[in-house]
Formats: structure tokens, sequence, C-alpha cells
């Protein structure tokens, strides 16, 4: 099946797209086969139709097998019934023997209300294979239109969520909410891509559905088919642009307290365009993407100074541990970009549980058997220096820049706390402090002497960081420990 014109020249239009031309827009041209075209409920008796509201089928993605099935709203709002389900069923059922990847083109009002129980029970069966296949093929889920009930709870099961900017996603609908709370909402107040950017359900937002679904295909270029194969690699220029002293100095300040982006730190340690940030509106504190160095896919997790000074909350150590056990799970190596005086302190971050988000982290490294790679920019202290992928977590490299502080806190914190009756007496206690803090630091929190206790591998220019991460990336391009789809990417 070819590639027609009218889903090309509605793609280029920004315009909605029917379940077909989603498909054939995610695949190769001419390489979309379609399944189960003839089903239907026989339960809705007249009002039934061939396909039962969805498409289902194979496909190829730059010369790779892929399935996927799209749901077509304009037959009973998309709502699923068994027939339905049976459709979605059998592509993850194909995908699964195929080892290949899924892409799920959600756009469902929920159960079929005709159909009762029978459709809570097709929803299960979609639910259980879903995490059947959970870290052991890729699955991405494209929302186009209204994702209600059950149709939600499809995507946040799966590997990443893309919504268009016009999509909605909710468990309850303005509807719902208003008979049950009284509350008067709009769908994209209750649960848009606006909302849901920044709550983790969705990871990519695009700004039509066409855009959507050539995200899914961007994705899909840094994934292997399956946990048991390895990540595609693309070309890599044979002098790719090497960050120089001057390109990640103007970027990092030396001082400690003045913030930067860290995401134009990955951009110039990537390949040049190859960065994808993950869920960048949500738990901005700390940054996921994948990228790719000399051509291999790779997933980069990094403190972002610029929200809430790089420290580490609970959405931020939730963030990041699902990424990193994305990324075990099919096998891509992490780079980890550390800057952090901690784990934010308080009675609210406390009592939202940081103890236990900071276990999942610390608990996604551990485990993660792919290589690892580490480099300290300017500080890592206390609980951040341990859960950022340190040497006695697994790292395999861990290297950091000259000037970095590595140590239990900060040489100001520090001070206050050895030598608090020493600062309370001083004539001028601000100074007094401002002294021992910077003898603190000197004495105690050098990367240097980090490098002699053995917790930091080498000390890197920033200039040298590139060739430290391709060094390290070549030599242990062969390991494949682990790589079995031992467990699935749970929703954390």
């Amino acid at each position: 099946m070819t590639q027609t014109a009218p889903a090309i020249d509605r793609a280029q239009a920004s315009e909605p797209l029917s379940p077909l031309e989603r498909l054939e827009l995610l695949c190769d041209p001419g390489s979309v086969r379609l399944l189960r075209t003839h089903v239907e409920s026989l339960r809705l008796g007249d009002r039934a139709r061939p396909g039962d509201g969805v498409v289902g089928a194979s496909g190829r993605v730059e010369g790779r097998q892929v399935f996927a099935y799209a749901q077509d709203q304009s037959f009973a709002g998309g709502s699923l019934g068994p027939a339905h389900a049976d459709t979605i069923v059998e592509v993850l059922r194909l995908a699964g023997r195929a080892r290949a990847p899924v892409v799920g083109f959600v756009s469902s009002g929920g159960a079929r209300l005709q159909e009762g129980v029978a459709a809570l029970d097709g929803y299960g069966r979609v639910f259980r294979e879903t995490v059947r296949l959970s870290g052991r093929v890729p699955q991405i889920s494209v929302v186009c239109g209204v994702a209600a009930g059950g149709a939600a709870y499809s995507p946040a099961l799966t590997d990443f969520v893309v919504m268009d900017r016009d999509a909605a996603m909710f468990l309850t609908g303005p509807g719902v909410v208003r008979e049950a709370i009284g509350e008067e909402v709009t769908a994209a107040e209750l649960g848009g891509a606006a909302v849901h950017e920044r709550s983790g359900v969705c990871e990519l937002v695009a700004g039509s559905q066409a855009e959507a679904v050539l995200t899914a295909r961007r994705l899909l270029s840094y994934l292997p088919q399956s946990a048991w194969d390895e990540p595609p690699q693309r070309f890599a220029p044979a002098s790719p642009p090497q960050p120089g002293e001057g390109d990640l100095r103007a970027i990092v300040p030396r001082e400690q307290r003045r913030v930067y982006d860290v995401r134009e730190v990955v951009r110039a340690l990537a390949d040049d365009g190859s960065t994808l940030e993950i869920a960048p509106r949500f738990a901005r504190n700390m940054v996921t993407a994948l990228a790719r160095i000399g051509g291999r896919p790779v997933g980069f997790v990094a403190n972002q100074p610029r929200h809430l000074g790089g420290t580490i909350d609970c959405l931020a150590a939730r963030k990041a541990a699902r990424f990193v056990r994305l990324c075990d799970a099919y096998g891509l190596p992490l780079v980890v970009l550390v800057d952090s005086p901690g784990f934010m302190p308080g009675t609210a971050q406390e009592g939202a549980g940081v103890i236990r988000e900071g276990a999942k982290l610390l608990h996604a490294f551990a485990e993660a058997t792919v290589p690892k790679l580490t480099v300290v920019l300017r500080k890592a202290f206390g609980g951040a220096y341990i859960t950022m992928s340190s040497k006695s977590l697994g790292a395999d490299f861990v290297a950091a820049w000259p000037d970095a502080q590595i140590g239990v806190m900060g040489g100001a914190q520090a001070a206050s706390v050895i030598h608090r009756r020493e600062i309370a007496a001083a004539d001028d206690p601000v100074r007094e402090r401002e002294r021992l803090a910077a003898a603190y630091a000197r004495e105690r929190l050098g990367a240097r002497l980090a490098a002699r206790e053995g917790v930091v591998d080498t000390l890197v220019e920033p200039a040298e960081t590139r060739a430290f991460l391709e060094s390290g990336l070549d030599a242990l391009a062969g390991r494949a420990e682990g790589r079995s789809g031992r467990s699935g990417n749970l929703p954390l």
C-alpha cells in the first residue's frame, strides 16, 4: 500500500489525519499491510462497521519492522469493545513474536457502554499484553484527539507518550467531573497537552498530528528492535564537531552559584543535531535526553542548575529513575552529567516521600547493566554524589573537571557545622564563615582528592570531555550484560 497523495497533503497542511493516514505517514511508503479489516462487533447489529473502530497494521520504518494500530474516533467515539480490543491485542502479540516495536495511535472515549463488562474485559486484555511486552519491545503511544478512561491507561503503560497540541487525556471527562464534584472544567484544562507535559504523563508534545507521527518515527531511530537487539547506529561524520575549551567554559561558569543551561552542554557533547530532550517540561531540574555520540544512541541524565539550582527533588528523582530503566531495558549507554548540591531539603519534600523517590533513582542506577559514564562538571555533594551514578553504584568510568568539588556537603554548609562556635565568636562572623568555607573546600572538596581516593577515574579538561565519552563508549561497545528483557519499564 503506497502513501497516498491526500495523506501527504494533509500532513503538510497540519490538518487532522485519519487512522489510515497516520499509519501511512508513520511507515515507509508502500510498506503498510492492514490486519483484521473485516472484523465486526456482533453485539452492535446494524450499527457494526468493518474494523470496529480500529485499524491494525504491520509496516516498516526506515526499513525496520514495526507493528501499529490507530483508533478511529469517527466510529462510536473510538470506544473499545471486545472485537476492537482483539485487534489491538493481536497487534501486540505479533510484535512480541517478531520482537519489533509497537506504535499505538490512541483516540478513544474509553470502554464502549453498549458492550458493558465485555468492553472492560477487553481493556484488561490490552493492558496485560502491553505489560507483557514492557521492557522487551519499544512501545510508543501517540494521542490524537481524546483518550478517556481506559484509553488513558493504555499510553501510560508504554515507554513514550506523544500528544499533539490539541489532544487531551483523562480518566474521567469534564461531564463526569461536573456530576461528581461540581467542578466546571474544559477538556484542555482537565487533561490537555499543556497539563500532561507538566504532570509527566506525556514525554513529548507536537504541534500537529502529523508532527506527532514524525516524532514517533524519530523516537524509533534511537531504539533497538527489541531488548535482545543492539540500538541502531547512524553514520557519524569523519570529523565530528568537538567542543573546545572555550565552548564549554563559556557555557559553564566557574562560580559554583552561577546558573547555566545544562542542555547546552548536552548538545555540545552529542553529535550535531542528534539531541531529543525527553519530558522537557516535567521536573525541569533534571534533564533527560536521547542523543548520539559518534553515531551511537545514548541516554543523557543531567542535573539542571537553571532550575532549583540543580537540586534533586521527588519529581526529578522519579523522572530520572524511569529514564534510566528505559535506557537499561533497550541497551542505551548512559551518560550522566553531575552538578548538584544535593537533595532538596525541607518538610514538603520529606512529606512527599523524597527518601522513597531518591531510592528509586539509586535502585535504577545500581541495577542498570548498560555502560555508564559519569562526568562531574562543577559539584557533587552528599546524596547527589552517590545517586547520580557514582563509582560505588557501578559507574564504569567517572571523570571530573579539574576544578570540580566533590564531598559530603558544600564548603559553606560544612564550615557552619564544623566551626559554628568559632564563627559565632568572631568579630565578623560572615567573613570568618567565608574564610573557613574556602579553606574547607580547598582541603576537602577538590576533584584531585577524589581522584586520589579512587572514586574518580580521571580528571579531564572541559575540552577533553567528548573524547573521554567516545573512548569510554568504544571500550565498552561489546558489553551486553543483562540484555534479555528481564524486567518491565514500570511507570514510576
